[in-house]
C-alpha cells in the first residue's frame, strides 16, 4: 500500500497540467533556413534588360509551402520582392545578361522579413550572358584518318570569326524560377492557420 501511494504523489507531482481553458499560445521558436536552400517562386510582372533599369522594384510569390522539420516556416502565396543588381547590355556575340537580388519576403500576415537570395541559374545566378550564333559558316576540307593516304576529304562548314549582335534578355510574367538563400534566413515569427 505504501509503495501505491508513493507512486501515486509522485505521478500527481510530475505530471503536466492541461486546462481547457488555455490559449493556443504561438510557438516562439527561432527557425533557421540555411544558405543554399532553393525555394520554387512565380514572377508576377514582365521584366527584361531592354527596358527594366537597375534598382526597380521586382515582385514574386513563393509556388510551395516550406517546411522545416514539421513546421510550415514559408506559406504558398508569401510575396518577395527585388531588383536587378547588375545588367549588362548585348554586344555582338554575347547576349544581355543580369543578375536579380531579392530582398524582402512578405509572409501573408504582413510580417517582413528580409533576406539575401538570387534567381538562381547555371550561369553563377546570372540570367542570359549566352554566346551567339556564328555569324556565318565556312566550307573547309575535312580528311577522316583512314582515307589521308587516298587524299579523300569532305567538306565541312564550321563557324565563321564573327559573331552576331546579342539579344535582350526577357522573363516573362508568371515564370516558374528557383531563387538560392546566399545568407542563412532567421524566422523569428511564422503564420498560425
Amino acid at each position: 500500500m505504501y509503495k501505491f501511494l508513493l507512486t501515486l504523489l509522485f505521478a500527481m507531482l510530475f505530471m503536466p497540467l492541461s486546462f481547457s481553458g488555455e490559449p493556443n499560445l504561438r510557438d516562439y521558436d527561432e527557425y533557421q533556413i540555411p544558405a543554399g536552400y532553393h525555394i520554387p517562386i512565380l514572377a508576377l510582372q514582365e521584366f527584361s534588360t531592354a527596358y527594366t533599369e537597375e534598382g526597380e522594384t521586382l515582385n514574386f510569390v513563393t509556388t510551395n509551402d516550406i517546411y522545416l522539420f514539421n513546421k510550415n516556416v514559408i506559406p504558398k502565396g508569401t510575396k518577395l520582392t527585388g531588383y536587378i543588381e547588375k545588367k549588362n547590355e548585348p554586344v555582338r556575340g554575347t547576349n544581355a545578361a543580369m543578375k536579380v537580388f531579392i530582398n524582402k519576403m512578405y509572409l501573408p500576415d504582413g510580417f517582413e522579413i528580409p533576406i539575401k537570395a538570387y534567381i538562381s541559374t547555371v550561369n553563377n545566378n546570372t540570367i542570359g550572358g549566352e554566346l551567339t550564333a556564328p555569324e556565318k559558316y565556312d566550307k573547309i576540307p575535312h580528311y577522316q584518318r583512314w582515307t589521308m593516304f587516298r587524299a579523300f576529304g569532305v567538306l565541312q562548314y564550321v563557324p565563321g570569326g564573327q559573331r552576331r549582335m546579342g539579344e535582350h534578355v526577357t522573363i516573362s510574367s508568371g515564370a516558374n524560377l528557383k531563387i538560392v538563400i546566399v545568407e542563412p534566413i532567421n524566422m523569428t515569427h511564422t503564420v498560425i492557420n
